[in-house]
């Protein structure tokens, strides 16, 4: 299990109202880029292992052919101008020729009649003191009824040269191929993935499906289109029962606030009476407090309904610093009570626009008030202001009772389980933070871990 600075097991993230777990996953451009790249690896490996066969048998080849070509040359020479210039019919002579370097020969000689040439070998030859080894073209032929035999060789040495010079080509192509072949796979992945970045990001940036971005995505791809559409299908239907939702939450909400108003009234008017016995008095008054709690959960549902149904206007700017310093001084008190004292560092500033000050202000208390319900006395709680890599956060830690991964599933659910029975909540505390972060695209992450405390922190927005 992960855990940050401060030694908190990390249970996941919370955004956009669903839990992500830590995986370790890849963007599809990459494992497609790897693939490539590791086929093309494989390949290239596959290749270089044959390379030296196969450019040894190319070589041998091409060594074959030039011998035989150098062969018809030679004979095409002696059908135009005679062998007499070589050697004559009288002579028992031989002819020989090589090069400088003797890296090539051509002899010529006389032979039995019986004896038919017509083979390539490697042997050795000798050439003014020095053995040489030679690929050597043997072939016999007659002329004038006389029976010669031709031999065109060509060192081995040099055949290896040609070798090495073949494989640097190559390798040298082989490398070019690769790199050449990746760059227009990551292009071309890039390209065709375009369409799919494109309606990742417009999820992305939507933070209620009435938000959403309807327009249909440019493609040629048919699998993205479908997805696309889909995509707008699905979000289209839960805009749908989002409606409905708010519509009934807050119908329920209306229709539930007068029957509650007008027992509380009665329950009151009952206590105003003189002769009413103790008893009773006490059931009334715990009725009434049951009818208060009730009453705050309906006035929080309707008040969840209107941030979701966007009926609250974004257009305060202000300095989250001084609001985070207007929150803990209204709670202070509180805290002292429970001999609870409040470490601030507020180094840090932000300036929000275009948000709800009123909304943000309830965010930060919900979470410090908590904070403190769920801190043991003698304890502190930790307020920090950060800036780092261009975005603006808000940290509250305690050193409490923490929670379990079971509880912080559920942290943020509506009439969720009390952390502590005790409490006099209505349970709902946390889900309006949530609501009014996510309707100021501020992600909410939570780190706990029991008997150690547990630490939020908000991350604004990127600074525009």
């Amino acid at each position: 299990m992960a855990r940050d600075s401060k030694g908190y097991r990390l249970q996941g993230q919370y955004s956009a109202g669903l839990t992500v777990e830590p995986v370790e996953m890849m963007k599809l451009g990459t494992k497609l880029t790897l693939f490539n790249l590791l086929s093309k690896t494989v390949f290239a490996a596959l290749f270089i292992l044959l390379l030296p066969f196969i450019i040894e048998r190319i070589n041998i080849l091409q060594t074959d052919n030039e011998l035989i070509r150098k062969r018809e040359e030679v004979l095409s020479l002696i059908a135009e101008i005679g062998i007499e210039p070589f050697i004559t019919p009288e002579s028992e002579k031989e002819f020989g020729s090589y090069n400088i370097l003797k890296e090539e020969f051509i002899s010529l000689e006389k032979t039995e009649p019986t004896e038919d040439w017509n083979f390539i070998e490697v042997t050795q030859r000798k050439i003014e003191e020095e053995t040489i080894d030679y690929r050597v073209l043997n072939y016999s032929f007659q002329y004038d009824e006389v029976t010669y035999l031709l031999e065109i060789g060509k060192s081995l040495a040099s055949i290896s040269n040609t070798h090495k010079n073949i494989r640097k080509v190559i390798l040298i192509f082989l490398l070019v191929f690769i790199t050449v072949t990746l760059l227009s796979d990551i292009f071309y992945t890039e390209r065709i993935l375009k369409p799919l970045k494109r309606v990742i990001r417009k999820l992305e940036t939507t933070s209620t499906p009435s938000l959403f971005d309807t327009t249909p995505v440019k493609t040629s791809t048919s699998d993205f289109v479908q997805l696309d559409t889909t995509i707008r299908d699905l979000m289209a239907k839960i805009g749908e029962l989002f409606e409905k939702e708010q519509e009934i939450t807050v119908n329920i909400s209306h229709e539930l606030m007068t029957p509650i108003s007008v027992i509380q009234s009665k329950l009151e008017n009952l206590l105003l009476q003189k002769d009413i016995d103790i008893a009773v008095s006490g059931q009334i008054e715990e009725s009434l407090r049951t009818l208060h709690r009730l009453k705050t959960l309906v006035n929080s549902l309707l008040f969840i309904a209107r941030i979701e149904s966007r009926q609250y206007l974004k257009e305060d700017s202000f300095s989250v610093k001084e609001l985070v310093k207007e929150v803990s001084d209204e709670l202070a008190p509180i805290a002292a009570d429970a001999d609870i004292v409040f470490n601030e560092d507020l180094s840090e500033d932000h300036m929000f626009r275009e948000a709800n000050r009123t909304l943000i202000f309830s965010m930060l208390f919900n979470v410090l008030n908590n904070a403190i319900k769920n801190s043991s006395e003698h304890r502190q709680i930790d307020i920090k202001t950060l800036s780092a890599n261009g975005r603006f956060s808000v940290i509250v830690a305690d050193y409490g009772r923490g929670m379990t991964t079971k509880e912080l599933d559920l942290l943020f659910a509506r009439f969720r389980k009390k952390l502590n029975p005790n409490q006099d909540s209505t349970g709902i505390g946390l889900a309006i933070t949530k609501t009014i972060a996510d309707f100021h695209d501020i992600v909410i992450s939570v780190a706990s871990e029991p008997g150690k405390g547990t630490k939020f922190t908000f991350l604004f927005p990127e600074k525009l």
